[in-house]
Order: C-alpha cells, then sequence, then structure tokens
C-alpha cells in the first residue's frame, strides 16, 4: 500500500522494540540504563508485583526509546540465599530446578504482558559469580571487609549452622509464635535469627537448635558513610528524586540507621546455594571456606552481571557515569538497597560506576479490600490474567491509571471494567475508529490534499488555532510528565489528548454534509485527525505496545517518534489500512464472576450471602478515569469533553486528599462536589446526545 510520510530527522522512531538487538551506549548522547527490582526465583508474581517495578520501567524504557534515546532495559531472576533453598526442600527439589521452574514461569508472565526486557535474566550464571566476585575482593583490597565472629543459631540434628530463613521461633519483640529468623511477620521488625526465643529447625522441628560461634566478613558500611551521605545529596539534587525513605524533599536524610551512624553489615552465609567466597589473601581466608556471599550482597549485583551476558561490553554501561542515567524501579521496601547498600558498595570498589540517576518507587497495590495472598488464592497471579479474556493491553492500561505512586492503591474488578468499557472504548477508541471509518468509507481510504503544509501546525490557524493549541500544551504536559517520571499522569495525558480528538470532530461537524458542502474543510479535518491519531500512536506505546502496533497497522504507517507539536507528518495520497475496533465491551456481570473466581476461598460463601447489586455493578470507573456514565453513540460535544476533563481533575485532587489523608469533613465536601459534577456531566450527555436531539 501506498506510503506518505513526511521526511525529518524527528519524525520516525529509531530506536528499536526492546531486545531487538544490541544497543550500546554512544559517547556525547544521552544513554538511559533501567532496572527494576529482581523478582525473587521461589514464587509467583501477581498484579502488585508487576506494576510495582517490572511494568512501570518498562513503561519508562518504551517512552525513551519514543524520544530516540539508546536504552537498555535489564531484569532478571535473584536465585541464590535461603529463600530459594528453603522453597526448593519444600517442594522436595533442588534450589537450580527450584530456579529453572519459577524463572520460565516469571519470563512467561511477563512475556503475555508484553513487558519488554532487553535480557530477562539470572543471578545463578558463571557472569555473575565473576563480577560478584571482583566486587568482593576489592572491597577487601581497599580495607571495607572485616571479620567478626558472632553466635548463630547451630542445628546439632543437620549439624550446621541454619542460615535464618532456616529458623522459626517466638519473636522478642512482639511474641508472635512463628517469626522467620530475619523477619517477624507479626511486626514486619527485622530479626537477627540468634535472638528468637525457643528456634526451630524448619529441615526437623524436632531438632535441638542452639548458639555455635561461627566467623563471617562484614561490610564496612561506617567507613563507607562519609562518600556514601556526599553522593546520596549531590544524586538527590541531580537526579531529581522524589522525597523517599533515605532523603526528604528538603535534602535531609532521614534514614534512620545513616542518622545514628551505619554499622558493619554482614556480606557472607553458612550456605551451599550461593555465590562461592574468594580468598583474599589474608589469614582468614581458611575461615571463609565453604561460605557464599550474602543474598542482599549479590542481588543488586545482578544488575551489572545481567548486562554482562547481555553484551561482552557491559563496561560501556556500567562504568560510564558521564554518557549514561541509570534509573531504577522498585516497591518501597527496596529503597534502603538501592539508596544507601548499593551505591556504598560500588563507592567502596574503587572503580568509576554508573550509579543510581533517579529512583522510582511505588506503595502497595492491594486486591478488593485486603491483600493478595497466594496461600489463600485470594488475587490475580501470574498467567491466571490470560484466563480472564481481558486482554494484556487492558490489563496494562488499569493498572497504570492506578499505580500506586504515592499511597497505597486498590485493584477493583468493577473499575477495571469500567476503564476498559468507559475510557478505552468510548473515548480513545471512539476518536480513532470514527475518523478512519470516515477516511476509509468517504474517500476510499486515501488521504485528501488538505492544503496543510507538511511539518508543524500553525497555533495562529483560522480555524483550528484553538485545537492546535490545546493539543501542544498537553504534549507538553505530556513530556514533563514522563520525563519527570510521573507515569500515571503520563497515562491520563494521554486520554485527554484523545478526549481533545473527539471533540475536535465533534466541533468540526465531520460528516457526509460536511464534504459536499466544504470539501476542503472536510479534506482538513481528516488530514488532521490522521495525524492526532499518528501521535497518539507514539504516546500510548509505552502504555500499551500492542495498541500502538494496530494503530499503526490501522494507518499503514511506521513507528513515529513522540513530537513535541502537532504537524502534518501523513501526508496526501496515503493508503491506509483497514480501520479496525480497538477494544471490545466488557460484560459487567463479569465482575462477580471474576470476584468469585479470584476471591479466596470464602468467596463463594459470600456471594451466596450478599450478591452484589445491579447499581453497584454498573458504577463507574476508578477516580482517575475519565467518566463517560451514559452509552452515548457517536461523538461527544466540546461541553462533554470540557466537563469530563474537569471531573478528571477533581477526581485527582480527592485521590490526593485521600492519599494524604486529611481531615474526614475535607474529604467529604470534596467527593460532594465531585458526585455533584459526575450528575452534571450525565445530564448534559443526555441532553447532548443524538437521541436527545
Amino acid at each position: 500500500m501506498t506510503q506518505k510520510i513526511r521526511v525529518a530527522n524527528d519524525v520516525l522512531r529509531s530506536i528499536p522494540d526492546p531486545g531487538q538487538g544490541a544497543v550500546l551506549p554512544k559517547d556525547g548522547e544521552t544513554n538511559i540504563l533501567i532496572t527494576s527490582a529482581l523478582p525473587y526465583c521461589n514464587n509467583v508474581p501477581h498484579l502488585g508485583n508487576i506494576i510495582g517495578s517490572t511494568l512501570s520501567a518498562d513503561v519508562f524504557s518504551r517512552y525513551n526509546r519514543t524520544r530516540n534515546r539508546r536504552t537498555l532495559y535489564i531484569c532478571g531472576t535473584d536465585e541464590y540465599g535461603t529463600a530459594t533453598e528453603t522453597a526448593a526442600l519444600k517442594e522436595g527439589i533442588t534450589p537450580r530446578e527450584l530456579c529453572d521452574k519459577y524463572h520460565a514461569l516469571h519470563k512467561e508472565t511477563y512475556e503475555w504482558f508484553n513487558i519488554g526486557f532487553d535480557l530477562f535474566g539470572r543471578t545463578s550464571t558463571a557472569k555473575h559469580t565473576e563480577i560478584c566476585q571482583s566486587i568482593y575482593l576489592n572491597l577487601g583490597q581497599h580495607g571495607y571487609l572485616e571479620k567478626q565472629i558472632k553466635d548463630q543459631t547451630y542445628c546439632e540434628g543437620c549439624k550446621k549452622f541454619l542460615a535464618d530463613r532456616y529458623v522459626e521461633g517466638i519473636c522478642p519483640h512482639c511474641s508472635y509464635v512463628d517469626a522467620r529468623g530475619d523477619q517477624c511477620d507479626g511486626c514486619s521488625r527485622t530479626l537477627d535469627a540468634i535472638d528468637l526465643i525457643e528456634p526451630r529447625c524448619l529441615i526437623d522441628k524436632t531438632h535441638n537448635v542452639v548458639a555455635h560461634s561461627s566467623s563471617h566478613m562484614y561490610f564496612k558500611l561506617d567507613a563507607a558513610q562519609p562518600a556514601l551521605e556526599d553522593w546520596i545529596k549531590k544524586s538527590w539534587k541531580k537526579g531529581k528524586w522524589s522525597p523517599n525513605a533515605t532523603i526528604n524533599a528538603d535534602g535531609e536524610i532521614v534514614d534512620a540507621r545513616m542518622k545514628s551512624g551505619l554499622k558493619p553489615t554482614p556480606v557472607t552465609r553458612d550456605l551451599a546455594w550461593g555465590v562461592p567466597i574468594p580468598p583474599i589473601g589474608r589469614e582468614d581466608d581458611k575461615e571463609m571456606g565453604g561460605k557464599v556471599l550474602y543474598v542482599w550482597f549479590d542481588a543488586v549485583i545482578g544488575y551489572v552481571s545481567i548486562t554482562g551476558e547481555y553484551t561482552p561490553e557491559w563496561k560501556r554501561w556500567w562504568l560510564n557515569p558521564d554518557n549514561v542515567r541509570l534509573y531504577q524501579f522498585m516497591g518501597k521496601d527496596n529503597v534502603y538497597f538501592h539508596t544507601i547498600y548499593f551505591p556504598a558498595m560500588l563507592l567502596a570498589d574503587g572503580r568509576n560506576w554508573t550509579t543510581l540517576h533517579h529512583l522510582s518507587t511505588t506503595e502497595y497495590l492491594n486486591y478488593e479490600g485486603g491483600k493478595f495472598s497466594k496461600s489463600k488464592n485470594r488475587g490475580v497471579f501470574g498467567p491466571a490474567a490470560k484466563e480472564t479474556g481481558i486482554p494484556a493491553s487492558v490489563w496494562r492500561y488499569y493498572l497504570l491509571s492506578t499505580r500506586p505512586e504515592t499511597a497505597d492503591a486498590m485493584f477493583s474488578w468493577a473499575d477495571c471494567i469500567a476503564a476498559n468499557n468507559n475510557v478505552l472504548l468510548k473515548n480513545f477508541g471512539n476518536f480513532v475508529n470514527r475518523a478512519l471509518k470516515f477516511l476509509s468509507a468517504q474517500y476510499d481510504s486515501v488521504l485528501p490534499e488538505s492544503g496543510d503544509a507538511p511539518g508543524p501546525l500553525s497555533p495562529n490557524d483560522p480555524l483550528d488555532a484553538e485545537f492546535i493549541t490545546d493539543v501542544n500544551a498537553l504534549l507538553k504536559d505530556y513530556i514533563d510528565a514522563m520525563e519527570s517520571v510521573k507515569i500515571r499522569l503520563g497515562l491520563q495525558t494521554v486520554m485527554l489528548i484523545s478526549s481533545r480528538g473527539n471533540g475536535y470532530l465533534q466541533a468540526s461537524g465531520l460528516n457526509k454534509a460536511l464534504m459536499t458542502e466544504n470539501p476542503q474543510r472536510c479534506a482538513q479535518v481528516v488530514s488532521r485527525a490522521v495525524n492526532l491519531i499518528y501521535v497518539l500512536s507514539a504516546l500510548i506505546y509505552p502504555f500499551m505496545p500492542a495498541t500502538s502496533d494496530a494503530l499503526l497497522l490501522q494507518l499503514n504507517a511506521p513507528a513515529r517518534a513522540v513530537p513535541e507539536v502537532l504537524s502534518t507528518d501523513i501526508l496526501a495520497g496515503h493508503r491506509i489500512g483497514q480501520p479496525d475496533h480497538l477494544f471490545k465491551n466488557i460484560d459487567e456481570k463479569m465482575e462477580q464472576v471474576w470476584k468469585v473466581r479470584f476471591g479466596g476461598d470464602e468467596s463463594a460463601k459470600k456471594e451466596e450471602e450478599a450478591p452484589t447489586s445491579k447499581r453497584k455493578a454498573k458504577k463507574g470507573g476508578a477516580v482517575n478515569a475519565v467518566p463517560n456514565a451514559v452509552a452515548v453513540n457517536g461523538p461527544k460535544s466540546p461541553e462533554v469533553i470540557a466537563l469530563e476533563a474537569k471531573v478528571l481533575e477533581h477526581g485527582q485532587v480527592v485521590r490526593g486528599l485521600k492519599e494524604n489523608k486529611e481531615a474526614k469533613d475535607v474529604i467529604d465536601a470534596a467527593v460532594t462536589e465531585l458526585k455533584r459534577l459526575k450528575a452534571e456531566l450525565v445530564l448534559l450527555e443526555k441532553s447532548t446526545s443524538p437521541a436527545a436531539q
């Protein structure tokens, strides 16, 4: 089919999709290195895990590709340590077999969600051992390792020291009876296994567990603290970190461990499954024989070693701070290891490492009023998302639109369904389908001559100045949000742009009558709408890559880079592909079906006792979604578009008040106003719908 696309340096995307060929940084350019927290290789990821790091990082990775920046996105399974050994013990298989099983499961899950790593690797590799040992040796050479002899739990039945996860007992702080050796699930405090009351061996609870002394190497974090504090303050300012558990908005270090003075931390463990300790040429080497690196030490080095599996030139990414910016994505519980522990290791190592530029953290995503629980079959885990029949693009949209950026968020089936039906289908999909179907039906799929010159449209256009100015302002908002890693805001802005496109078609009166009475104006409206769709194909790519691909197929156009202004890029004479619906309606009755399916063992009983009302099933979408309570056939009026935007904006106000835990009367007043605006929107939609005219 004939393609006519404007030729210019800034039009097309030149950086390939993730995983499509080796990418190396180029000096003098902005090169982006992205990591997401390595998932433990002993479990199945749930939706909260996915939005917490891997999906969010994927969005930022794809965004940078739409800006034609050399981008590398690395992740993989964290495979060593006691968590893996104990999980393997419970399943009756070897640690290697367990890691092989769960690595494949994680990889399959992420692939279905269209999460595009350049490499999804693993830490149980020879390259990982090589790089971990090199850092350990450098720490020893520079005086940052010291031996300490301390009591540890020892099982007389197993005749070996028990690592933290092999020990359970009574918490010394809250008396929880099943506290683990590393952390208490009752009070969430971190523990030392030796402090447990009445310790029990996980392998055999009848065995006698006692305290024996053992030698281990410790990383002298106290010696690294002065340089680390200086680095944190400089990086916080340069990378524009959001306030977190390490440093606040005023640039004050608030981590309690740093304020009281960091202490040496162990880097070795009495285990078999891990990176062997290399000799460092000291008398105490013999005492380290048979030990392995502590998983907290080796796991963060996995980012480097997986890059080493990706390319033998990994140092061009990781030892290149002048040309590479490192962005790291994680849940809030991982901040310490990425802002204190890992940077301290790299600084003490002595080489010129690429260190953290910006970190993006999330709070927790909960499930329908409670927590995800694999043991209770509560929530959506791993490949189960596919079983619902909801496309991956819709899953990605809903999860990203509810991304818990500043406070915990709640997954809701009703909101998920409404996000598809009221936002994707009636806003984004409606605009695209209406414009492309008109072009296909009235112009035989060939873009007519509009009179617009190739290149940027003038904000002083005699007919569409307001439309062009609005789109350009929203494009700036989008770029600003994404550059600041405000992912949820970026997605909301995309939907506002498509909503503006709907308003443009309505205000312009695009129909057969316009084509007959003013063919030049009709051609102009079609051309500008099609070129806005081309822009949307780039803007939506980070969030919903499959939807972007579908748009490009319907447009018959190559992938576009994100522009700063609306331009005429698809030119007269270009033939589009076959228009088709991007989204399908989800039956609201499925809410109750999925609640029972994923609600845990008690959900069936609750269903019998208190079935969900039809009224609740028809409730609108999430607070941050653009509502469309009335099923309107055809385009929306500019008044509806404006009021939708106002509802969206006020919905964000309500969300912010709740996240900041403002006074109840303040929140109630804001919610009342939001309900009033929604009611006003319903009335306006009814009055402007075709049926009312």
